[in-house]
């Protein structure tokens, strides 16, 4: 089984790659985080996360599903994680352990932590800082190109439930970066409040509203988004990265900037 999270498509992209190679089902985690479901793992069964890095750290609501996970099985299952970046990821995997050790179903399973880990580079996404945009096409490209690669042998390696494995991108400064930085990051730049619409770009078309993961966007065909601000927003730029007008912006700092989400290549 796997549980996923993606929010410009990326992650999704691998997940549904793994999901074929391994014959598992998939499950996306904003589809069923709240909802309180069992979920049975079948004995030989894998049990894999993946999702994009947030600030050096896995995004808020993998983290809030992981405390509420409940899993069933008869035996330990083989547990990995796979997360994307366009660049480096910290310490996001030692953040996701310290989630899965405070639950207790997992506990129960003496499931403490990742058997292997990965981390792949695709097209950068952030956009929320002034010094920050999305990657030239031919840095997309490249990137997709070595991904899908890469892609194959980790789907060899899980199917074949290799442990102690961590291809992890981590970086010079993994602990300042998620612990410092990570810590602002979500402190300071975790809210939907600088998100704005530029009315005379807006055609009304609802994607936005539609490709939220929380769903804090109010709004529809017909109708110009209006953020919730109830807390719930990630700052995964989804709504910003999908308007078909450039007509959502995060206060100053992303005009004149690029937008990005996965298509087929």
């Amino acid at each position: 089984m796997i549980f996923y999270f993606s929010a410009e498509g990326d992650s999704r992209w691998v997940a549904m790659n793994l999901a074929s190679v391994l014959q598992d089902q998939l499950v996306s985690i904003p589809d069923v985080l709240g909802k309180e479901e069992h979920f049975h793992l079948e004995r030989g069964e894998r049990l894999g996360f993946v999702f994009p890095v947030h600030g050096w750290r896995p995004p808020l609501i993998v983290r809030e599903f992981l405390k509420s996970l409940c899993i069933e099985s008869e035996e330990k299952p083989f547990t990995y994680a796979v997360c994307t970046a366009g660049d480096t990821v910290g310490l996001t995997i030692e953040d996701l352990d310290k989630t899965i050790v405070s639950n207790k179903s997992m506990a129960a399973l003496h499931v403490h932590q990742v058997d292997s880990a990965y981390s792949i580079l695709m097209p950068e996404t952030y956009v929320g800082l002034p010094f920050m945009d999305i990657d030239t096409k031919e840095k997309e490209n490249k990137k997709k190109t070595e991904a899908k690669e890469m892609l194959k042998r980790i789907g060899e390696e899980i199917a074949e439930k290799k442990t102690g494995i961590f291809r992890l991108h981590k970086g010079h400064w993994p602990w300042i970066n998620s612990q410092i930085l990570g810590s602002l990051f979500e402190k300071i730049l975790i809210t939907d409040k600088p998100f704005h619409v530029i009315s005379d770009r807006c055609i009304k078309c609802g994607i936005c509203a539609q490709v939220c993961p929380t769903a804090d966007i109010i709004g529809g065909k017909g109708q110009e988004p209006v953020w919730r601000h109830n807390g719930s927003c990630l700052s995964c730029f989804n709504c910003y990265h999908h308007c078909p007008r450039h007509a959502i912006e995060y206060g100053s700092r992303t005009k004149h900037k690029g937008q990005y989400f996965f298509k087929s290549f």
